[in-house]
């Protein structure tokens, strides 16, 4: 009978040991670690209806900072600029086509940077101007070159909105007034919130 009982309990531990190390290597896949929890997702799906609710995640306010009109009704309304604590300054919006056709998202967007434009259709022409210090700041990318702002749109349904964002490096902590600029479209002043 010890026998037996030995025999279950030594089982129960194989058991024990085999769940906890599971469970250490799960803990040690998630734990991160890799420097590029900060990107936020490169993709954004289209929408057929322009008022949508976001999530709670998005923080997006009911009034944008800045409403701009491009051309063929196309439409960038920025949502939020906030200032992050890696360094960073992560814009947020809607791109919209208020027109009454199908369009073609202008290529001039992506900017005309070599690495940018072989990475295909973005916003990588943005910047950020700080016009108290006179310094100009480009989307960020990331180490194989891609643009760290939405990618891969190459038209919109009209009526259909996207949802957008771009990273810059942060200008100094006192400068909170940005200028937006965006080719094929007006320039916008906001404010970046901490």
């Amino acid at each position: 009978m010890s026998m037996r009982f030995t025999g279950r309990r030594t089982a129960r531990g194989v058991a024990a040991l085999s769940v906890a190390a599971v469970l250490a290597l799960g803990a040690v896949g998630c734990g991160g670690g890799g420097g590029d929890d900060k990107k936020p997702d490169a993709s954004a799906s289209a929408t057929k209806s322009v008022g949508s609710n976001p999530s709670t995640q998005e923080r997006q306010s009911d009034d944008p900072l800045a409403e701009l009109k491009g051309s063929d009704g196309l439409t960038l309304q920025i949502t939020s600029a906030k200032r992050d604590s890696g360094g960073f300054v992560t814009v947020n919006g809607n791109l919209r086509n208020d027109g009454a056709k199908d369009l073609v998202i202008p290529s001039a967007l992506s900017g005309d940077e070599t690495e940018i434009i072989r990475n295909g259709r973005s916003l990588g022409g943005a910047t950020l101007v700080d016009p108290k210090g006179k310094k100009r700041y480009y989307v960020l990318r990331d180490t194989d070159g891609r643009p760290l702002t939405t990618t891969g749109f190459s038209a919109l349904k009209s009526g259909a909105a996207l949802a957008v964002f771009m990273q810059f490096p942060a200008p100094p902590e006192n400068t909170s007034e940005v200028d937006f600029q965006l080719p094929t479209f007006p320039t916008a002043t906001f404010k970046i919130s901490d």
